[in-house]
């Protein structure tokens, strides 16, 4: 698979968004957050992601508060967070599980260790 153009959204699309990712490049993680939402993530610089429609919308922050989780107050869909790469460039978390059209269990996605960090 290469980078493809997709639309996500939460689960009611009072939240809804276009990004441009490479689903070869997914994971799941095991902290405390992912692991209980089910996640498969992938992520992407963040002028691949375009909000089409942003809300209303509530943010979570926990351990480091690096990570800005956002998800839709009306359905509780968290579809995507903000934060910052390794090398500090602005990146974009996005929940495969959101994007239309895609079937997250069906891709090899790479496990990690979030639960040690």
């Amino acid at each position: 698979m290469t980078r493809q153009h997709y639309q996500g959204s939460c689960q009611c699309g009072s939240i809804a968004y276009e990004v441009d990712a490479d689903l070869d490049q997914t994971f799941t993680c095991n902290c405390s957050r992912c692991q209980r939402l089910g996640f498969v993530l992938t992520f992407v610089p963040r002028a691949d992601f375009r909000l089409t429609s942003d809300g209303p919308v509530t943010e979570y922050l926990f351990n480091r508060k690096q990570i800005h989780h956002r998800f839709c107050p009306n359905c509780g869909v968290e579809s995507y967070a903000f934060g910052t790469g390794p090398d500090g460039a602005e990146m974009v978390a996005v929940n495969v599980n959101c994007l239309a059209g895609v079937n997250p269990r069906a891709l090899a996605s790479q496990a990690v260790d979030g639960a040690s960090y």
